[in-house]
């Protein structure tokens, strides 16, 4: 079994601010078409490649309906996560009315792209939504970010990744012990600092997503990040992901190969290769009757 912890729905919405058909032409890729549309496209998309579930990102503040409705649409493979920027004086209550309709499970915090502490009481209001809602999660994007859709489209991206320390995650999660807290990339360069707060805070789990290229900033081979992560929080922490965005490249099984490649370089059992790649998925986000 195979559940994709991290993937992104590039909707119609989210290519409007980027120039919408104009941006899509210049990158030579797929019109999303409507929600349902991309929804439906996902789905066969994971039949292709047997992938049970994957979490859906809204990738763009604003834009939490388009992935509600593709979970609307295939409530038993998909679980909603959404952008929120608390820096908006609408956040929280934006954030709140998206959980409250119950097909969203997750909020998404990018520190550095909107520049603010993770520690700010606008921040933290979301973290109290979240606590509200049991069984819903937060995710908090840290160290380098880099958005490549930004990138081949030659716009700026102003972000500040001091904004993006996973230690400053410490109090908060020492806070809200009940709410699972995830740190994408395993800290996209800031593995010592994620594995610190890992550590001392049970409710923090790690992605996997991505190529992870960031290893080049810490000496290691992705099998010795594996290794030292299973060392130091064991195999129940960890949500396998891919960083899948758009069509038609879609899921991207490189990325699976890899991963399972590096589990099996280090000699991981089998129970721990099931959890990475499906159970603790399950666990975290079971599918709602």
């Amino acid at each position: 079994m195979i559940n994709d912890a991290h993937c992104h729905f590039f909707s119609t919405p989210f290519f409007a601010p980027l120039g919408g058909d104009a941006a899509l032409a210049k990158l030579g890729w797929d019109a999303p078409g409507t929600a349902d549309a991309l929804a439906d496209r996902w789905v066969a998309e994971l039949d292709r490649y047997q992938v049970s579930r994957a979490a859906l990102i809204a990738s763009t503040p604003g834009d939490s309906a388009s992935v509600a409705t593709a979970v609307s649409r295939h409530p038993t493979r998909f679980v909603g996560f959404f952008m929120v920027d608390p820096t908006q004086p609408d956040a929280a209550a934006q954030a709140a009315a998206a959980i409250a309709r119950g097909s969203l499970r997750a909020i998404c915090l990018f520190p550095a792209m909107h520049r603010y502490s993770i520690q700010d009481e606008r921040a933290v209001r979301l973290f109290d939504i979240a606590a509200s809602a049991p069984g819903t999660a937060v995710f908090v994007h840290c160290g380098v970010l880099s958005v490549g859709v930004r990138k081949k489209l030659g716009l700026p991206s102003p972000f500040d990744i001091r904004y993006g320390n996973p230690l400053d995650l410490h109090a908060i999660a020492l806070r809200y012990p009940q709410v699972p807290i995830i740190i994408p990339h395993f800290g996209a360069g800031l593995l010592r600092e994620a594995l610190m707060v890992a550590d001392l805070c049970p409710n923090v789990l790690f992605d996997t997503s991505s190529s992870n290229g960031w290893v080049k900033y810490v000496g290691m081979s992705l099998s010795g990040v594996f290794r030292q992560v299973l060392a130091v929080v064991g195999p129940d922490r960890l949500l396998f992901g891919t960083d899948s965005s758009f069509f038609p490249r879609g899921w991207v099984s490189d990325v699976y190969e890899q991963q399972s490649a590096a589990l099996d370089e280090i000699g991981a059992s089998t129970d721990a290769r099931e959890k990475i790649f499906g159970g603790n998925f399950d666990r975290l986000f079971p599918v709602r009757p």
